[in-house]
């Protein structure tokens, strides 16, 4: 009988100090734990938790872009935690792809701080709002920074558990009903994401990312490589709201505070698309390319089911919640394509989503205020009212429908290109076609809302005091000065897209950076 394997753990303790730089891989996550906590100390203190989180968010943003940087210059970077090496140690691990993702959404977040001043007041404060909105965060980055996959769960949760506290804010009865789908779809998505790292771990044996790539070629004529990619497919497209189970998406997504639903719609679904992106093309690249005619389809589905949903809705939260499911299937589709082409069209476009949806619902939100409700039917004289309102809302329109020259036009010319490359004719016009539909939806958006006159009840309809203008309008104003300078300027952003693809296509440089000796064990 052989003799059992033993492998010797202290090989794989610290010895050496962690460098300076490599902190920038868990500062961000430590800011935002430390400051929800801070705030939750506070929370009798609601007008003082106002005032710090904005520079705490502000600090995130700092934070963020200074990793971005260092990763930009030097590649990915590792913070081993409890100074064991992988795969025994969990490990932060930031490429391009996880810190770009990670500064955009300080960016949006910073954005609906700002926002939250004025849109809410002090009950919803003591019931938490901000250190909710800090814990959300922390979920959010460590998503976007960790190199395991079961903390990559772990984080899941984390900003779960706090948009179901942030849902609810309030307490009225819409919400309790838009938090339980909520809750139910998303429980039974992170259930499958959990069973797939289950046997993740009995094929592997290990559970960081690096690892897993490495070995997965070694493996794939004996581990369960396919149901493996099937089951996270089928997790991660819950959790982004793809079809067919994109339906609870719109159910809840309308029913909370108008800033908790731009969050939400700006950064949840990302989570998912991110991790969609992270296992499928770094971890399970090949099981990807057999998958690649089933992703496509539901990229395609998506994408018009979205834009047909936005057509035939009343309600301009429901309107958006449909437009956010419109643009999962574009990034779905970038999945589904592969190649430079297809993954950095959807590492764009993601980038351009987060920034685009998270302004559309603060849109939203003053369209409510100026017109007294979020009905189409209701609403009108929204231009007599503010001309400098109309054209900000008509620049995020215009990005939302991928029309020339905001930020959404240039992801969509990638991916219709890539789908072209590849003799996929019929993606490339899914996604022209859902631009089309989703034109007419905010073209019908602009003309009831904006163009037709006021209706007699709400002419009279009372602003917001001056004082709160400024926390309703500049981030709004920043969000869209994004948009266009994303469009009009768009080389440095499809550069660093492009290296993030390249990254995840050929992961060598992250595998390096875990185990910077040559080898994983």
């Amino acid at each position: 009988m052989a003799a059992p394997t033993t492998v010797d753990l202290s090989a794989a303790l610290i010895t050496a100090p962690v460098p300076i730089g490599h902190w920038l891989a868990i500062l961000p996550v430590a800011h935002c734990i430390t400051l929800g906590a801070v705030l939750l100390m506070l929370r009798g203190y609601p007008s003082l938790q106002a005032w710090l989180v904005i520079p705490g968010l502000a600090a995130l943003a700092l934070i963020d872009a200074a990793l971005l940087a260092k990763v930009a210059a030097d590649g990915p970077l590792t913070m081993v935690m409890g100074r064991w090496l992988p795969p025994f140690g969990i490990a932060f691990t930031v490429d391009l792809f996880g810190a770009l993702m990670a500064f955009t959404a300080a960016l949006a977040a910073l954005a609906g701080g700002i926002y939250a001043l004025a849109d809410i007041g002090e009950s919803g404060r003591r019931y938490g709002f901000f250190p909710l909105l800090m814990l959300l965060m922390a979920g959010v980055t460590g998503a976007f920074l960790t190199g395991d996959i079961f903390n990559l769960y772990v984080w899941f949760e984390v900003l779960l558990i706090s948009s179901f506290g942030l849902i609810i804010l309030g307490s009225e009865r819409e919400q309790i009903d838009g938090a339980l789908k909520y809750a139910v779809l998303n429980l039974i998505a992170t259930t499958l994401f959990l069973v797939g790292v289950g046997i993740l771990y009995a094929a592997f044996g290990t559970l960081n990312m690096a690892d897993i790539a490495a070995k997965a070629g070694d493996l794939r004529g004996t581990a369960p490589l396919m149901t493996l990619a099937s089951l996270f497919l089928l997790a991660f497209g819950m959790k982004a709201a793809a079809f067919p189970v994109n339906f609870w998406l719109p159910a809840a997504y309308h029913t909370p505070r108008i800033v908790v639903s731009a969050l939400f719609a700006g950064l949840l679904t990302k989570v998912g698309i991110y991790a969609l992106i992270r296992v499928m093309v770094m971890l399970l690249p090949v099981e990807r390319q057999e998958l690649s005619l089933v992703i496509a389809l539901a990229a395609a589905a998506t994408i018009v089911v979205g834009a047909l949903g936005a057509l035939a809705e009343n309600d301009i939260r429901r309107l958006f919640g449909y437009v956010v499911i419109s643009g999962i299937g574009n990034m779905l589709a970038g999945v589904a394509l592969g190649g430079l082409g297809g993954i950095s069209g959807a590492v764009f476009y993601a980038l351009h989503s987060m920034v685009l949806m998270t302004a559309l619902y603060l849109a939203a939100g003053e369209i409510a205020r100026r017109g007294g409700g979020f009905s189409l039917s209701a609403l009108g004289g929204l231009y007599r009212q503010s001309g400098g309102f109309t054209a900000l809302s008509l620049v995020l329109f215009l990005a939302a429908c991928g029309l020339p020259p905001f930020s959404g036009f240039w992801p969509k010319v990638i991916l219709v290109k890539a789908s072209l490359d590849l003799g996929a004719w019929w993606l490339a016009a899914s996604i022209l076609l859902g631009g089309f539909l989703t034109t007419i939806a905010f073209g019908r958006l602009f003309l009831l809302a904006y163009w037709r006159p006021a209706p007699m009840a709400l002419t009279s309809t009372a602003l917001r005091p001056p004082g709160a203008r400024w926390r309703t309008g500049l981030p709004l104003a920043a969000l869209t000065a994004l948009v266009v300078g994303f469009g009009i300027l768009p080389e440095q952003l499809l550069a660093l897209s492009q290296s993030a693809a390249a990254g995840l296509a050929d992961p060598q440089a992250y595998l390096h950076s875990v185990f910077p000796d040559g080898g994983a064990p």
